[in-house]
């Protein structure tokens, strides 16, 4: 068995080719990618070549943790998964690439217990399910977000769980191209804002230099939450934080139990991806696609269509 991938065969050198796929074990299940996304945060590090080292960084690699597609094989152990619809949160399948993270091919191989199912009727917005559930991890059980740094597509998430949670965010963004789309929310120019009295700052913009401005927004005892991802090293003014009394929090990766819970708050209604996924593109433009979703501001989710191949 083998699947047409999108390769890494370098720092901003892309192909797409077949590779051999791992024979599925019993609990394995083979799913058919109808969509996956192109993530902005890791996925644009790993293109760039500025990924720290994480267990499995190299090159060939094969991107990609945002997909969805249909069930269509599986081992003895899965039979009852065939058919299902579901969300793919990566893939380590490949006999002659690395699946780091393994989502973006026409066909992937993994354990059963890792695909999460969710509605068909999402379409391409599935591929949010990823992000929706690193907003989620970031925010459950601690204190809402009364600020969040950055509009992208974690900015806006942030800001709608946060929303449906009883919370009244205020959104920063300095790119005016994506000031617009705000939903029970704010966005405002941080130039514009003299607050200094905020209890928890999400960070979303994966800037580093900004954490000394951030904790000089906090009021006592308020905690900034680093949300993205950061390639260089963060340090911070001690004294500003020390009068304040400050608290730094990591979000790190979703878990499974995030994934299961943002999927019913779409499912109740609670939580909308809509207005999200901005670009489309055809699987075997992937070489285009790359470097629009790293440089069009206006790009806020790039999606691949696999349907095509």
């Amino acid at each position: 068995m083998d699947a047409v991938a999108v390769i890494l065969e370098a720092p901003e050198q892309l192909s797409l080719r077949s590779l051999a796929l791992n024979a599925p074990t019993s609990t394995d299940i083979v799913v058919e990618i109808a969509w996956s996304g192109i993530s902005t945060g890791t996925e644009r590090l790993l293109w760039s070549g500025k990924m720290p080292e994480f267990p499995g960084m190299g090159y060939p690699l094969v991107p990609g943790y945002e997909s969805v597609g249909r069930v269509v094989d599986s081992g003895i152990e899965a039979c009852a998964r065939i058919g299902e619809w579901v969300f793919v949160p990566g893939a380590n399948c490949y006999q002659s690439a690395r699946g780091l993270f393994g989502g973006s091919a026409s066909r992937v191989v993994l354990p059963g217990a890792r695909a999460i199912p969710v509605a068909e009727s999402l379409g391409s917005n599935g591929v949010l399910v990823a992000l929706a559930a690193t907003a989620f991890h970031a925010i459950a059980g601690h204190v809402l977000p009364d600020l969040i740094v950055g509009h992208g597509v974690l900015g806006r998430l942030l800001a709608r769980i946060a929303s449906a949670t009883g919370a009244s965010p205020t959104v920063w963004e300095t790119n005016a191209t994506r000031t617009s789309g705000a939903v029970d929310y704010r966005v405002i120019d941080p130039q514009t804002d003299d607050r200094r009295d905020y209890k928890a700052i999400f960070d979303a913009s994966g800037d580093g230099a900004l954490l000394d401005s951030l904790i000089g927004r906090l009021t006592r005892g308020g905690e900034v939450v680093l949300a993205g991802f950061y390639d260089k090293p963060l340090n911070f003014n001690f004294p500003p934080a020390f009068m304040r009394e400050a608290k730094l929090r990591i979000a790190a990766e979703f878990t499974a139990d995030d994934l299961k819970a943002v999927t019913g708050m779409v499912a109740s209604g609670a939580l909308s991806l809509d207005g999200l996924v901005t670009h489309t593109r055809p699987a075997a433009d992937a070489a285009e696609a790359y470097p629009v979703a790293f440089s069009d501001p206006a790009c806020l989710k790039m999606v691949l269509d696999w349907n095509t191949l």
